[in-house]
């Protein structure tokens, strides 16, 4: 039995090791695909505190390597599943932090069983660290032209476009700022939305439409990415089934993202879109089960507040161990 079980190999999940080995726990992180989550797409690293630049890739790895040389376990296996068995038991000081919860009353609290396709394990603590997916245009080439032209992340990457001419595509706030920081470097930004109206702050289109440099393309869908090992335009179709193409160097998807969460369902609440609720403090609603990084609700999902969840979410577990 294991004193943390850690579901994901993210920056979340993976800062939550860290944090979790050097408090003398024992860990065990469980990743379903590969180690690093969306931050391996990205080619160059620049806005994390104390690194100049360094690939998605780099900072993955050395995560990895760090949590795995300080002793955590790290596993390539997908969870299918996750349950309370049984009752393990507890401190006193455990059984006041529990609040009377019926989980922690008494002199006892439960064990957490995560089944996955190969093996079950136990453990006294556990951490949601399974991300979040963006949602995807579902054209062909997407995928192979992802770190191409192709981002979902302006913040993260717009600095490789400066002079250049780029796309974003999507009508909620993200969009909205994503467009407005783009155009601070870009020769010019489209901004393609499939409703007449946008759905993010008034202020942020205001601003957008005091831009000489941002073109708003509206009741129109991006229909097809052209480009050979790299994106060079877009087909684009309006509403009245025109259709016409742009030349881009980049584009930008911000039409959502989507929580990895379905394991956790059966577990403990989430918000309406599928997120974990849980305060800064990183506690889900069951005691004992604790959620750090972009599978979290919350307003900012950034690299940064990732390696910071997971450093709360290990604390936070530690302390609930006793």
């Amino acid at each position: 039995m294991y004193d943390m079980i850690i579901i994901g190999a993210g920056p979340a999940g993976l800062s939550a090791a860290i944090y979790g080995i050097r408090a003398g726990k024992s860990v065990l992180v469980l990743e379903g695909k590969t180690y690093g989550g969306q931050i391996i797409n990205t080619p160059e690293v620049e806005n994390y505190p104390g690194i100049k630049k360094m690939s998605g890739f780099e900072f993955a790895k050395g995560l990895y390597e760090q949590a795995k040389d300080l002793g955590a376990q790290i596993k390539m296996e997908k969870v299918v599943s996750v349950e309370k068995s049984g009752n393990r038991e507890i401190s006193d000081m455990e059984a006041a932090q529990s609040d009377g919860n019926e989980e922690g009353s008494g002199n006892d609290a439960p064990v957490f069983v995560v089944n996955t396709s190969k093996n079950s394990y136990e453990c006294g603590a556990l951490i949601f660290a399974t991300g979040a997916k963006n949602r995807l245009l579902g054209l062909a080439g997407e995928q192979e032209l992802t770190g191409a032209g192709i981002s979902y992340c302006a913040t993260c990457d717009g600095m490789f476009y400066r002079d250049k001419v780029v796309a974003v595509n999507g009508g909620g706030s993200t969009a909205l700022e994503d467009a407005l920081f783009l155009s601070n470097y870009c020769k010019e930004v489209y901004l393609i939305h499939r409703r007449d109206a946008f759905r993010g702050e008034q202020k942020l289109v205001d601003a957008l439409e005091k831009r000489e440099n941002v073109r708003f393309v509206l009741n129109s869908v991006v229909t097809g990415l052209m480009g050979e090992g790299k994106l060079e335009s877009i087909s684009i179709k309006n509403k009245d089934g025109e259709e016409k193409t742009l030349k881009v160097d980049g584009l930008f998807i911000a039409i959502g993202q989507e929580p990895e969460t379905a394991v956790a369902k059966e577990m403990v609440a989430m918000d309406e879109k599928g997120y974990i609720q849980a305060g800064e403090d990183c506690r889900t609603t069951v005691p004992g089960v604790f959620v750090a990084g972009d599978c979290r609700t919350k307003t900012v999902r950034q690299l940064t507040t990732a390696a910071a969840d997971g450093a709360v979410a290990a604390l936070m577990a530690v302390e609930y161990l006793g």
